[in-house]
Parts: C-alpha cells; sequence; structure tokens
C-alpha cells in the first residue's frame, strides 16, 4: 500500500523520502551557508558559526525550498570548536545523504570546510582527537554498552548576520548528555528554527518539526536500549 504524501512543501528530509517512497518524482540539490550568529543564551551572550545547508528542487514538477542546521561552532568554550563544528556538521550531513540515495533520491555530495568560512580563527588547526556524535554512542549501545542520556530543550533566541542585513532568529536546541564507558559527554542538536517577528504564524509547526526530528531519534534509543527519558518542545 502507497505512503500518504506528507503536506507540501516539504520541510524535513524525512518528507523527501515519504514523497519519494510514494511514488512522487523528487529532485533535490543542495547548497551551504554558514552564518555568523550572535546567541542571546542565559547570561552568556556569545557570537557563534551556524553551518547550515539548504535543500531545493521540485517534486513532481513544485519546486520547494528549506533548511536544515547540522552544528554550531565558535572559537570559545561555550560550544564546540569552529573546527570540530565542521567534522560534525559533515557527519550529519553524510548521513542524510546515504538516507536520500537508499530510497533513489540522487544528490550531489558536497562538505562543509574551514576554507568555505573566509574568516581566520586562532588554534584553526589544533587537534582536538575524534568527534563523536549520537550515532556513534548507539552503536556502542547496541555493542552491550550501557548508555544513559539526559536531554534539555531550549528556545534560544539569536541574530543571524547575513550581508548587509541581520536576521533575528528563535533556534530550537536540544542539549544530549551522553554518560558511556564512565565518561560524559555533550552533544547538542539545533532541531528547528524560525523568525522571531514571525513566531506566531511559524512557532508551532517548526515546534512539531522539531518533535517529529526528537521521534525519529528516540526510536533509535529504543532500539538501542538507550536509558533516557522523553522530552518535548511545548
Amino acid at each position: 500500500m502507497a505512503l500518504v504524501k506528507p503536506k507540501f512543501p516539504p520541510n524535513r528530509i524525512t518528507d523527501l523520502i515519504t514523497f519519494k517512497n510514494s511514488g512522487a518524482s523528487v529532485a533535490s540539490r543542495v547548497s551551504f551557508e554558514i552564518l555568523p550568529v550572535d546567541f542571546a543564551h542565559r547570561d552568556n551572550p556569545f557570537q557563534a558559526y551556524v553551518f547550515l545547508s539548504r535543500y531545493a528542487g521540485d517534486i513532481d514538477g513544485r519546486e520547494y525550498e528549506f533548511r536544515k542546521c547540522y552544528a554550531r561552532g565558535c572559537p570559545n568554550n561555550l560550544c564546540p570548536h569552529v573546527s570540530q563544528a565542521v567534522m560534525i556538521a559533515n557527519r550529519y550531513l553524510q548521513r542524510d545523504y546515504h538516507r536520500l540515495e537508499d530510497c533513489g533520491i540522487p544528490i550531489e555530495k558536497q562538505l562543509f570546510t574551514l576554507q568555505d568560512m573566509m574568516v581566520k580563527f586562532d588554534n584553526t588547526h589544533q587537534e582536538y582527537g575524534s568527534v563523536m556524535a549520537i550515532h556513534d554512542y548507539l552503536n556502542l549501545a547496541r555493542e552491550g554498552n550501557d548508555v544513559s542520556v539526559e536531554i534539555k530543550l531550549e528556545y534560544v533566541p539569536a541574530v543571524e548576520h547575513f550581508a548587509g542585513h541581520k536576521n533575528a532568529q528563535i533556534f530550537l536546541m536540544a542539549s544530549f548528555g551522553i554518560t558511556c564507558l564512565g565518561k560524559t559527554s555533550h552533544i547538542e542538536r539545533c532541531l528547528a528554527c524560525y523568525p522571531e517577528e514571525k513566531e506566531k504564524e511559524e512557532k508551532s509547526e517548526k515546534m512539531e518539526i522539531a518533535n517529529e526530528r526528537l521521534k525519529l531519534l528516540y526510536e533509535e534509543f529504543e532500539r538501542a536500549s538507550v536509558k533516557y527519558g522523553q522530552r518535548f518542545f511545548q
């Protein structure tokens, strides 16, 4: 039985896959944005760089476009270093490429690079060792290791800086405190965002997108026997 097509336009990689699996013709291409963003986080404001991919194309001849946040990085200790953020973003990006290709949606594989940023950082070439993503801990759990996750969700106000103008945004951020093999690591994910000036029009929809992404992740936690407590944006 064919799957029911999601509402047009798509907002997620999952929507593209659902359209394709329901028999639609789906074309997609990706472009990158790396934006300087001022985060007003609690009492500790800081500037970071947000790694975004913009997906565009058409579904049965109807054009669509949406963007997805893959990581944020900064040259201080308030979030992952920019060098780490590049690696984190590329790992999640490659996973999405694999999902698209698996269902038959061709896409040109491009990756983030530090050179794309057109800005120099202190310690850019500093060695940080391997970067663990959430799915690395899922693999450890599948191998029989105890993994537990504490989840915190926040609406974080920020200002994106484009050439010639600024854009006030609200980011729906999830922080995962993951304990495994006697150590606790902290991984953050941006699950959605919307313009501050359009909060009434877009908050509900973006909250639903963030919660759907959380549901998919929680299903993976369940399958891997990860200990966690479900939390959703409200």
